[in-house]
């Protein structure tokens, strides 16, 4: 462990040891805002502790992804977008130091103010901020943007803009947003919206920009070039008006960020070992172990990089959409899970070592305990003994699985979970009572070769006890318009968390998410339970409240059986040129957002 690491594990000890949340009344404008306590960094700081203040400008990182895209706009429902541009070619009132849970610092914002209660909160603009065409960032571009992205943008940005009462300038350069009630997290939240020219889409349809109307930005980095469906080239721009601003210094020291796209991930990964792209970041840890071994990486040319995070492993593997009949009854689901032999497929695909997600918080202290639920974590379950599924109450833990392919153990086990739901197999095929048979359809999208692998061994397991799935392959436009559409019986599902999770987990698991098209809750999730403990983490009044609330809905989530767990990495594998640096110094939350290609530079030896 590295000692910038060890010193970041005592960082967010500290952070997570808060204990009122009194103490973030603000009595006058503050230069940041924490969801608890005090911000680390103070007034005068002169850098993000994880950023390099003298890393030298030039150079260019390219990146690849698999897919493609049809849109530049990445505000709007329509339309599927490179994710990066969000937090490329964007800027908000405030910016995250991801060097603690949630602590928030003056981008476009000068100050921020709050009620004791934050039950409002005010912002004032910086004077010199500017859009980049030089016009200057008004209190009228503020209110636009936040009522447009509200009403208007994609699903993300309206659940917040139901909880806003009123929204109003109180002068010149400050604005004020009044929430419907108070709420910890929304005096945060609010000030992390992209800020849009008003002037630009005068007489323009927001909704239908797609590539014809990019919208302008505040950012220190532009589009200059696209090419519809195969790259993106961001150009630093040279007259950024934040260059000064301690929040930015030793970030965005690349001339140019390129994102490629390409059909698949074994195309991607040749294209990089020749040299067309100068980044990749792999999740395989077996591939890591043996396949970069290539000359580029035996002479120098290309690093090898592994960077430790201390975040949640939130969720990846395989949804089951409850909303399909197939997969209403948690027994069915748990039988689903039972036949996906962990031990036998990781070893074939990832290495026997690869840890597997064990629940949605887990790797983190937000986690579920083994065992009982006990203190204040079994006292919130406790009032909806009856929606939680077996588990929640008295403990759960994933089937063991074994290294044997044929896994007979288990194999009995889901036989019997699917007999005890009103499924039987009769003649080899698995049927209901009326002799339906038990089938659905796995959705996945072109170019994951790994999640293919998966699903091929999971068929065959599938096959023994009578049940031949769909396998359907389409591109990411059609994946994208019918996962938006929840139009498939399983998928793979990868939802990243944090360290401070908050109204973000209404979008994800929700109620009214589940109805919602273009939600995150494909797996339609409709526990009032969970909806509970997701209102008890955000309106804890103390660090140990909020923690207790998140390991409640911990268990809600994992024992609602929505989701086949696969692997996660407690590291990241990024191979590299050996011009691209990176600082000594790491986040807690390693290498996600506002790390790489933030914080990167290029350096000729």
């Amino acid at each position: 462990m590295t000692p910038a690491f060890a010193g970041n594990i005592r960082l967010i000890a500290a952070a997570f040891g808060m204990a009122a949340i009194g103490s973030m009344a603000m009595a006058e404008p503050q230069h940041g805002i924490a969801m608890y306590g005090d911000p680390a960094l103070p007034a005068d700081f002169t850098a993000l502790p994880y950023a390099n203040p003298d890393a030298p400008n030039g150079g260019r990182i390219i990146t690849g992804e698999v897919g493609g895209f049809d849109s530049l706009n990445p505000h709007i429902q329509k339309g599927t977008v490179p994710w990066q541009l969000r937090f490329l070619a964007y800027e908000s009132l405030m910016g995250r130091n991801w060097d603690e849970p949630f602590s928030l610092y003056g981008v476009l914002a000068e100050t921020i103010e709050t009620a004791p209660d934050r039950s409002w909160v005010e912002f004032t603009l910086r004077p010199e901020a500017r859009f980049s065409d030089g016009s200057a960032v008004t209190v009228e571009d503020v209110l636009w943007s936040y009522e447009t992205l509200g009403t208007e943008g994609h699903g993300r940005y309206r659940g917040l803009w139901t909880k806003v009462a009123s929204a109003k300038a109180v002068s010149d350069n400050t604005v004020r947003f009044t929430f419907t009630q108070p709420e910890p997290e929304l005096a945060l939240i609010i000030g992390m919206r992209p800020i849009l020219q008003k002037a630009q889409w005068e007489n323009v349809e927001f909704t239908e920009s797609g590539l014809d109307n990019i919208p302008l930005t505040t950012a220190p980095y532009v589009i200059s070039d696209f090419d519809a469906g195969r790259s993106v080239t961001l150009t630093r721009n040279p007259d950024y008006w934040g260059n000064d601003l301690p929040f930015r210094r030793g970030t965005n020291n690349l001339d140019e960020i390129k994102l490629e796209f390409f059909s698949d991930a074994s195309v991607m990964f040749e294209a990089f070992k020749a040299g067309e792209i100068n980044t990749f970041r792999e999740t395989n840890t077996e591939k890591w172990r043996t396949q970069f071994d290539f000359p580029a990486v035996q002479n120098g040319d290309m690093v090898l990089s592994e960077i430790p995070h201390q975040r949640p492993t939130g969720i990846v593997g395989y949804v089951m959409n409850t909303r399909k009949p197939q997969f209403s009854d948690w027994r069915v689901r748990e039988a689903m899970i039972t036949l996906f032999n962990y031990p036998f497929i990781s070893e074939t695909l990832v290495g026997s070592d690869a840890p597997r997600v064990s629940s949605y918080f887990s790797n983190s202290v937000l986690g579920m305990s083994q065992g009982p639920a006990e203190g204040e974590v079994l006292a919130l379950l406790e009032p909806h003994a009856e929606t939680l599924l077996p588990g929640a109450l008295e403990g759960y833990t994933l089937p063991e699985g074994s290294t044997s392919e044929r896994n007979r153990r288990d194999l009995r086990r889901a036989i019997s979970l699917f007999e005890d739901a009103g499924w039987t197999v009769q003649d080899g095929i698995l049927k209901d009572e009326n002799g339906e048979a038990f089938t659905f359809e796995i959705l996945l999208s072109q170019g994951s070769s790994e999640v293919q692998s998966s699903i091929d061994i999971y068929a065959e397991s599938l096959a023994r006890v009578g049940i031949t799935p769909t396998i359907t392959v389409v591109d990411s436009a059609q994946y994208k318009e019918r996962t938006d559409n929840f139009d498939f019986g399983m998928t793979y599902y990868r939802r990243g968390l944090s360290l401070s999770p908050g109204n973000e987990q209404l979008q994800y698991w929700g109620i009214e998410a589940a109805s919602t098209a273009g939600s995150r809750n494909w797996m339609g999730a409709t526990n009032p339970a969970t909806e509970a403990m997701i209102d008890a983490l955000l309106n804890a009044e103390t660090q140990d409240g909020f923690r207790a609330a998140t390991r409640a809905l911990d268990r809600t989530l994992t024992t609602g059986r929505y989701v086949i767990p696969v692997w996660h990495n407690p590291q990241s594998y990024i191979a590299h040129v050996k011009e691209l640096r990176y600082p000594n110094a790491l986040p807690i939350y390693g290498d996600w957002l506002g790390f790489q290609p933030d914080v990167w530079w290029w350096e000729e030896e």
